[in-house]
């Protein structure tokens, strides 16, 4: 949304400057996107009359002129050609510097003497809205500085607005704002009803009222076609980021801007039979205003009349019944649409506007009876005509109602963490407009204004009250920390904590759409069929994801496609798997990819590519950080995963997730190496943990005993250090499997583990006779589950 400064102050004038005013609306949640001077600086321009013109002796297309500044006259040779005698045009005197660093001096023009240079709107830093001079009222008053008279020392303001907020998608809104903000009056122009001054009508039917619950028409005879936007309304459209086309049209978008509610004119005498709104056929066409032809599809909203489609409601206007430079006769039409009739039709049809813009989001559904009464009087006064009466549909059981909210002075506390004042609660919910009954102490039921459609729940109304009174004042405090209780034994690793843990390993987090590809979750999940979107914003996010990897996966296309050479990504979030009938499954899931070297290059580091193994170090140290066991790595096979290079992850018997290498018809299909690594996890699985607990050091000597078992080559070494751990003790403090060895010296089909065995007793030092029990008992347990033998 962009708009000048001094409108927004005819509006609403708080005592602030400007960096205070764009530091505030900020604060209240209209952030401020930037701000920038209405014009370039230039100076000595002042308003000038061309008293006489002649022909340049010496040149077609050069204008002799004797121009008066209101202290002298100046003999100036001009090449625009609209320049003529009396008009009143900006006049750069001698000596003025012009946007650019321009300098006026005297000069001969095809030796014909020039004191100065009349300017068109390019001259000026403006945009070029005029071919040649830009040309003032009649009644601009002679030897004013043109940036004075222009009120070109203003700024442009561009706030971004969040969804909720369409009720400040106009200077009316935001100005509602910055009175409620610092308590200065708001100063609504009085919008008085333009009585008819005849009594033609156009009959107007609604077919489809759940979509347009309100349709207001107005028949307007006799404009003048060469009518002038006036220069006022020129100036503020431009610094809006509009053109300024014709009157009719500058005067719908400048009601658009000023209140909100976006407009449309119709040629009166293009239209056949009455105006219907209603729902398009398969196949019907519409040619729009900016010279597309459009084939509709079923449900679109349109306003038509007897020979079809006349414009996309609440998108844009058709060219058949268009306004042009000879029209005479205008239909006026201004319509509430329900947000979600509009939403999403426009883009579906690669178009954005204004008013799409506006509708998607919301208008206020009492405000068209005002804005059409506003632009009726502005066309009337700018180019001329009769109106009729006003014609209006309605559906009151489809209009939206204001929502009543209940709201407690202890909720409001709870929220903000502060005891906001009771009279302060209402006064500022008054001034938001809203209506208010107390039904207690501390107590109320409100009503929200029709503008405010944001407003449904009791958190919407605690969220205005914390943006008047300021988020800056709300206090900072620390959570009070209840004691006395039983000592906590589990908690929750937060997602900070786990990003932190993947980053501080050399990761980088991704943030990608829940909704994905089609094809890419087909070669996911071939026999999984997801869910698909109603409205997708394209064909490529057309479903929701079962699995994190479809996202890293694209982004690892994306960054290989750019010569990426080492990628090690991960994200958090969301996978949506359907159930069965219309139950979705939305688990919170971990999971990474992988490729290229294992590490960063470095001189002292030889370079190797990345393996299951460095990948599942990775995976383990995050199974740790929650200090629980239990997590086992099991072959298995996965459709996405390599067979022989992938391993389900259980915890207590149950599926954790799964962690290997791409499978390589999988990497062919999607034009990827075949050396990525993937993993995925429940965070269900991995976020409980045990709460740190000190255990006391001992002071006694530990005692390592190295064994090496020869083993059958499908035995995991997991499952072996488990059967280790169950055959000791609370004196073994650890096991480590230090080597694996294939090869002489081995049968064939059989494996050697070595392993590490750390002894230790709290209190005392273990004699060798209790070291040998213990070895005893592993070597025992070993042969007996694994048929394991001591190598020689």
């Amino acid at each position: 949304m962009r708009f000048n400064e001094s409108w927004l102050r005819e509006w609403a004038n708080p005592a602030l400057d400007t960096g205070a005013l764009m530091h505030q609306l900020t604060m209240a949640g209209l952030e401020v996107d930037g701000v920038e001077p209405a014009a370039a600086p230039f100076t000595g321009v002042v308003v000038a009359e061309v008293r006489e013109t002649a022909p340049h002796p010496d040149a077609d297309k050069l204008t002799l002129c004797q121009v008066f500044d209101g202290s002298g006259t100046f003999p100036v040779v001009c090449g625009a050609p609209n320049v003529r005698p009396g008009l009143r045009v900006p006049f750069a005197r001698v000596g003025a510097v012009l946007p650019g660093d321009f300098r006026i001096k005297s000069a001969k023009l095809r030796g014909q003497p020039s004191e100065g240079m009349l300017c068109g709107a390019s001259e000026l830093g403006l945009e070029d809205l005029i071919d040649g001079l830009l040309e003032l009222p009649a009644d601009a008053p002679v030897g004013t500085d043109i940036r004075e008279y222009l009120s070109l020392d203003d700024n442009i303001i561009e706030v971004d607005l969040t969804p909720n907020r369409a009720d400040c998608l106009s200077v009316r809104g935001i100005a509602r704002e910055v009175s409620v903000l610092n308590r200065v009056p708001f100063n609504e122009p009085a919008i008085a009803p333009v009585p008819p001054t005849l009594d033609d009508t156009f009959p107007v039917t609604v077919s489809a009222p759940e979509a347009c619950p309100r349709y207001l028409g107005r028949v307007i005879r006799g404009i003048n076609p060469a009518a002038q936007t006036p220069l006022w309304m020129v100036e503020r459209l431009r610094r809006a980021g509009l053109r300024p086309i014709d009157p009719v049209v500058d005067v719908t978008n400048y009601v658009l801007l000023e209140l909100g509610q976006p407009m449309h004119a119709f040629d009166l005498g293009k239209l056949n039979g009455a105006v219907d709104v209603r729902l398009s056929r398969e196949g019907e066409k519409l040619a729009l205003l900016d010279g597309q032809e459009i084939t509709l599809r079923d449900g679109s909203l349109l306003i038509t009349d007897a020979s079809g489609p006349i414009a996309m409601a609440g998108v844009m206007g058709g060219a058949g019944s268009s306004v042009t430079d000879a029209t005479r006769d205008l239909f006026l039409e201004a319509a509430f649409f329900a947000p979600l009739a509009i939403a999403g039709k426009a883009r579906s049809y690669g178009l954005h506007t204004d008013s799409s813009h506006r509708f998607e989001r919301g208008v206020d559904p009492a405000l068209q009876a005002l804005a059409m009464e506003r632009a009726t009087a502005l066309i009337l006064d700018i180019a001329g005509g009769q109106a009729g009466p006003v014609t209006e549909v309605a559906s009151g059981a489809h209009l939206p109602q204001p929502a009543e909210i209940a709201l407690s002075a202890g909720r409001v506390e709870a929220l903000l963490g502060i005891a906001l004042p009771v009279s302060d609660i209402a006064d500022i919910l008054e001034r938001l407009g809203m209506h208010i009954n107390e039904t207690g102490a501390g107590q109320w039921t409100v009503r929200a204004p029709s503008w405010r459609f944001d407003m449904a729940i009791e958190q919407d109304l605690v969220e205005d009250l914390a943006r008047v009174y300021g988020y800056d004042r709300l206090p900072s405090r620390l959570p009070a920390i209840q004691g006395g209780g039983a000592a906590q034994t589990e908690t929750l690793l937060s997602a900070r904590h786990l990003s932190d843990l993947m980053c501080a390993r050399g990761y980088l987090e991704a943030i990608t759409y829940t909704f994905v590809d089609p094809a890419m979750q087909q070669a996911l999940a071939p026999s999984l069929p997801p869910l698909a979107l109603a409205n997708p914003i394209s064909s490529e996010l057309a479903v929701m994801r079962t699995t994190l990897w479809a996202g890293l996966l694209t982004t690892a296309q994306r960054n290989l496609n750019r010569q990426v050479a080492r990628l090690r990504l991960f994200e958090q979030g969301l996978r949506f798997v359907p159930q069965g009938g219309d139950a979705l499954l939305q688990e919170p899931m971990l999971a990474g990819l992988v490729y290229g070297n294992a590490r960063p290059q470095h001189f002292d580091d030889k370079a190797r590519k990345a393996d299951f193994f460095d990948v599942k170090a990775d995976v383990e140290a995050l199974l740790a950080a929650g200090g629980r066991t239990g997590f086992r790595f099991e072959a298995a096979d996965n459709d996405v995963l390599h067979p022989g290079q992938s391993a389900r992850i259980s915890l207590d018997g149950e599926e954790a997730g799964w962690l290997g290498r791409l499978h390589p018809a999988l990497a062919a299909k999607l034009d990827l190496p075949k050396d990525i690594y993937l993993f995925e996890l429940r965070k269900a699985a991995i976020e409980q943990a045990k709460v740190p607990k000190f255990s006391e050091l001992s002071d006694q000597p530990a005692v390592r005993r190295d064994l090496a078992f020869v083993v059958p080559e499908e035995v995991p070494a997991g499952a072996l250090l488990e059967a280790v751990r169950n055959a000791c003790d609370a004196r073994l403090r650890e096991v480590r499997l230090f080597d694996v060895y294939q090869g002489d010296g081995i049968e064939k089909g059989r494996k050697s583990l070595a392993l590490g065995l750390t002894f230790q007793e709290r209190s005392r030092t273990l004699r060798e006779a209790e070291i040998s029990d213990l070895i005893a008992g592993v070597v025992s347990q070993l042969k007996q589950e694994f048929n394991a033998s001591l190598r020689e």
